[in-house]
C-alpha cells in the first residue's frame, strides 16, 4: 500500500473533523461522479459489495445510500482512517454497512478470503502503488468477485501511455520524484491486467478533471 510518509503533500490531502472523522477535498469533489458509474453498472441483483482502500469514508457513505441493495464493506489499511470511515458510519446511521477492516489491497491472498462480491469498487489508489503491487490488486478483485461480479477502479491515468495535461505531468513526476516505482498507469495496460485474469471489459468512462473509470464484468 502507498507509503504516505514518503508521497508528496499533493498525493493525500485529509483535515481533521468533528468526531475522528476525516475530510479529503478530492472525495468530495468527485463522489458524485463516481456514485452515477457505479449505478450505472452495478449488478442488477443484491449481493456483497466490498470498497476497497475506503481512505475517510466519504465514498462508502455515498454508495451505500445510492445503492442500498448492497450490504457494503469497507476496508482500509491506516488505523486512522479507519476511525474516520466509522465515525462516518456511525453519524449515517446507514444499515447497510459494517464496520471498516485492515485490508491491504496489495498483499496476496485476500481475495480468497472475500469471495462472493457482486461489486468491488477502488478510488484514486493505482498512482500511488506500484505496477506490480496494482497487478496483484487486480489479480486478487479477480479472485474475490462471484460470478457477474463487477470491479470498477477509479482514478488519474495515462491515456495510450501518454499525459493528458500539463498538471497530469507534474502531478506524475512529484509522485515518481518521491517513489521511482509509482506514479499513473496507462488505461489500456490497467485494461489488460484485469482481461488477463479472465475479466471481461465492461465500460471505460472519461471523468471529470482528466479522471477516469475502468471497469470489468466476471463471466457468468
Amino acid at each position: 500500500m502507498p507509503r504516505r510518509d514518503t508521497l508528496p503533500p499533493t498525493a493525500s490531502v485529509t483535515t481533521p473533523q468533528d468526531n475522528d472523522r476525516l475530510y479529503a477535498p478530492s472525495a468530495a469533489r468527485n463522489v458524485a461522479d463516481v456514485v452515477e458509474v457505479a449505478k450505472m453498472h452495478a449488478p442488477v441483483d443484491e449481493g456483497k459489495a466490498l470498497e476497497l482502500a475506503s481512505g475517510t469514508g466519504q465514498h462508502i457513505i455515498a454508495l451505500a445510500t445510492a445503492l442500498p441493495r448492497f450490504q457494503w464493506q469497507p476496508t482500509e489499511v491506516d488505523a486512522d482512517r479507519r476511525k474516520s470511515i466509522n465515525a462516518y458510519i456511525a453519524e449515517s446511521a446507514l444499515s447497510n454497512i459494517t464496520a471498516a477492516i485492515p485490508l491491504d489491497a496489495t498483499a496476496t491472498g485476500w481475495g480468497a478470503t472475500h469471495t462472493g462480491q457482486s461489486l468491488i469498487m477502488l478510488s484514486n489508489l493505482l498512482h500511488l502503488i506500484s505496477t506490480p503491487e496494482t497487478q496483484t490488486l487486480i489479480r486478487e478483485a479477480a479472485i474475490a468477485l462471484a460470478p457477474g461480479g463487477v470491479l470498477m477502479v477509479y482514478g488519474p491515468f495515462m491515456r495510450d501511455g501518454e499525459m493528458t495535461s500539463d498538471g497530469d505531468t507534474s502531478f506524475h513526476q512529484s509522485l515518481q520524484d518521491a517513489d521511482p516505482e509509482i506514479g499513473y498507469k496507462s488505461d489500456f495496460d490497467v485494461l489488460e491486467w484485469g482481461q488477463s485474469h479472465f475479466l471481461d471489459y465492461l465500460d471505460m468512462v472519461e471523468m471529470p478533471a482528466n479522471n477516469l473509470s475502468i471497469l470489468w464484468r466476471k463471466p457468468e
